[in-house]
C-alpha cells in the first residue's frame, strides 16, 4: 500500500512537495523530541549526534521541495502538510504510549522515564525509516526524479545501530519490550498510512 501511495505523490508536485514537506515536519519533531529527553547535565556524545542529524534531515528534505517547486510549502502550517492532523499526532501519541508502557513495566518516573522513552521511541521510529526511506527511494529512481534521500538511509541505518546498543544497556531482556514498543508504533503508523492515502486521487 505504501509503494503505490508513494508513486501517486510522487507523480503530482503539489503532492510531492507536501509529503517532502510532511517528513521534514516529522524528522523536525524527533529532534526536537529528543532534545526534550536530555538530561540537563549528563548529555552524551550520541544524544547530541542524534538530535543533530535528525535537524539536518528535517533541513535536507525541506530543501528538497525546490526541486520538485520552489514555490510550494514554505511552512509547517496544516495547508503544506498531507494528513496533518494524522501527522501531528502520530509521535506525540507514540512517545505518550510508550511512557506509559515503560512506566508500569519498570516502574520508572522524571528523566529515567524521559531517557528511557527517548531509547525505545526512537528505536521504533528508526526501524520504521529504514522500511519507509528505502521503498520511497525506489519510487523515486524509477520516476527519475531528482529528489533523492539515500544520505537520509545511510543515517538512519547508524542510529538503530546506536540505539541498539544503548538498548543493550539498558535491559538485558530490551527485545521482548521493543516489540510490544513496535506493535503500538504500528498501529499508528497504520492510521497515518490510511490517512495519507484518503488524500490522493481515486484513481490512486
Amino acid at each position: 500500500m505504501l509503494a503505490s501511495n508513494l508513486k501517486s505523490i510522487v507523480s503530482d508536485n503539489v503532492l510531492h512537495a507536501k509529503w517532502l514537506n510532511t517528513l521534514s515536519y516529522m524528522e523536525n519533531a524527533g529532534a526536537k523530541k529528543i532534545s526534550a529527553s536530555e538530561h540537563k547535565e549528563n548529555v552524551n556524545l550520541i544524544i547530541l549526534k542524534h538530535a543533530a542529524e535528525e535537524h539536518r534531515h528535517a533541513y535536507y528534505l525541506k530543501k528538497q521541495i525546490s526541486k520538485v517547486d520552489e514555490a510550494l510549502c514554505k511552512t509547517y502550517t496544516n495547508a503544506e502538510l498531507l494528513s496533518p492532523n494524522h501527522t501531528k499526532y502520530y509521535l506525540h501519541a507514540l512517545d505518550i504510549a510508550v511512557c506509559r508502557y515503560l512506566k508500569a513495566v519498570f516502574n520508572l518516573s522524571g528523566y529515567d522515564l524521559k531517557f528511557a522513552a527517548y531509547l525505545f521511541v526512537t528505536y521504533a521510529i528508526e526501524v520504521r525509516a529504514d522500511e519507509l526511506y528505502p521503498i520511497y527511494q525506489a519510487v523515486l529512481d524509477e520516476a527519475k526524479s531528482k529528489v533523492n534521500v539515500k544520505s537520509i538511509i545511510l543515517e538512519e541505518e547508524g542510529h538503530l545501530e546506536e540505539m541498539m546498543n544503548q538498548l543493550v544497556n539498558f535491559s538485558d531482556d530490551w527485545e521482548n519490550h521493543a516489540a510490544e514498543v513496535i506493535k503500538i508504533e504500528t498501529d499508528l503508523f497504520d492510521n497515518w498510512v490510511t490517512a495519507l492515502a484518503a488524500e490522493l486521487p481515486v484513481s490512486a
